[in-house]
């Protein structure tokens, strides 16, 4: 019976490599086959057929041969009744193919030469799209997020009716939240490394860039803890202004943010400051609670 099973799993090996075998042999027989018949297309002194056939592969969602098609084309069919479409689906492949700078030139470029397209409201969304494509993580250089935010409310101003207001300007907050998030991460680095002077500014900054924020009473509360280590850390006789400085941040806190479940916090160091005047002043002391 050992021996049944051994025999049997040899067997059921031999048929998978040979099945594989088989199948990557048949699969490089086709990509040849593939690659001979687009070299015959290529080398086609028929211009009509070379861009039935660029359709064909732009259709079949063959980005990378039909670009390869409309490239070679394109000034061929530059005055013709047929360019029009033509760059449309060639600034189309460079998208698809992830190509984001060739596309944003592409998408610039039909504009510029069919302004009155039916298809020139598109052409300049998805032009401000292939920048938002290119946005990276908050960490890194947002100078693309910067500009999506920059060609999305030019597109928003542009074409007030359009139906593509809504994404656009989705695609903005999502853009204002990153930058959000960039500056967060700044100001949070100067707190962290102990710069309480930075911190305060930056966070200040940061408050005042983004007003309506879901998070200003956070990055109020880190204003309020930077000033206050940078006035415990200060000589004696700059303490008692830095303090006052903590004392007023408490404050604003307060009259702006008078439901933030941050309050509790505020009210400790609005406590602390004033005990630490108090004691630069040989006062009796307020208790902390």
């Amino acid at each position: 019976m050992r021996l049944f099973i051994l025999l049997l799993l040899a067997s059921f090996s031999i048929s998978s490599c040979t099945f594989l075998s088989n199948a990557g042999n048949s699969l490089a027989f086709w990509n040849h086959k593939k690659n001979a018949s687009f070299s015959k297309i290529m080398k086609s002194k028929d211009n009509e057929y070379k861009l039935r056939m660029a359709e064909n592969y732009y259709v079949k969602k063959d980005y990378n041969h039909a670009e390869q098609l409309y490239e070679e084309l394109f000034p061929i069919f530059k005055a013709s009744a047929q360019f029009e479409d033509l760059y449309y689906k060639f600034a189309y492949c460079s998208f698809y193919l992830k190509d984001y700078t060739n596309a944003e030139n592409l998408f610039k470029g039909f504009v510029e030469v069919f302004p009155n397209s039916q298809k020139a409201e598109e052409m300049e969304y998805m032009r401000a799209y292939t920048f938002y494509k290119q946005s990276p993580k908050a960490e890194l250089d947002q100078t693309n997020t910067t500009k999506t935010i920059g060609f999305m409310q030019a597109f928003i101003n542009t074409h007030p009716g359009s139906a593509r207001i809504k994404d656009a300007t989705d695609i903005i907050d999502k853009c204002r939240a990153k930058l959000e998030q960039k500056d967060f991460k700044s100001a949070q680095l100067y707190y962290d490394m102990n710069f309480y002077k930075a911190a305060s500014i930056t966070f200040t900054t940061l408050l005042n860039s983004y007003p309506d924020s879901e998070k200003g009473d956070l990055y109020k509360l880190y204003v309020i803890r930077a000033d206050f280590q940078f006035a415990a850390l200060s000589v004696d006789e700059k303490k008692e202004d830095r303090f006052q400085q903590v004392i007023a941040d408490c404050n604003d806190f307060i009259d702006r943010f008078p439901d933030s479940k941050l309050t509790k916090e505020v009210q400790v160091y609005l406590n602390s400051s004033q005990n630490n005047i108090k004691s630069l002043k040989n006062e009796p002391l307020k208790k902390t609670s």
